[in-house]
């Protein structure tokens, strides 16, 4: 529980993932996969995530991500989670449908989601989840 939103966390090939659906209700909409679509919007997120990719995924599509980051940040880009993951091969972000489904993120880029929304949740979530991890 983080600010009184519960948020899901799930363990995938010794990674720790943590819902964006979940950290989206911080701000207090119903629409969250629109507030992880803007999110994405954005150049410096574009940067960002290839920049995760790179360095965790030996099958990022390089060439995908440029073309990504040069549309970014423009009034006509937008990009869903599952098109970044299916046009890149991303592994730092995972899409499940259905119940219980949402958007999960690797934890550095579910930080990266936290600071975006509110530098005060980033920090709420941050001590919570150490605080988890050491029991």
């Amino acid at each position: 529980m983080v600010k009184g939103i519960e948020i899901v966390t799930f363990k995938k090939n010794e990674s720790d993932y943590i819902s964006l659906t979940d950290i989206a209700k911080y701000k207090g909409i119903t629409e969250t996969g629109d507030v992880i679509k803007n999110w994405m919007r954005s150049r410096s997120t574009i940067e960002f995530l290839g920049l995760w990719e790179k360095l965790n995924n030996p099958h990022f599509k390089p060439v995908e991500f440029d073309r990504f980051k040069n549309e970014a940040g423009r009034n006509s880009f937008v990009l869903s989670p599952s098109k970044w993951v299916l046009s890149t091969k991303a592994i730092g972000l995972v899409t499940q449908q259905g119940r219980g489904g949402g958007t999960y993120a690797h934890k550095d880029i579910a930080f990266e989601f936290a600071s975006w929304m509110s530098a005060e949740f980033k920090l709420f979530l941050i001590k919570e989840f150490q605080r988890l991890k050491e029991e």
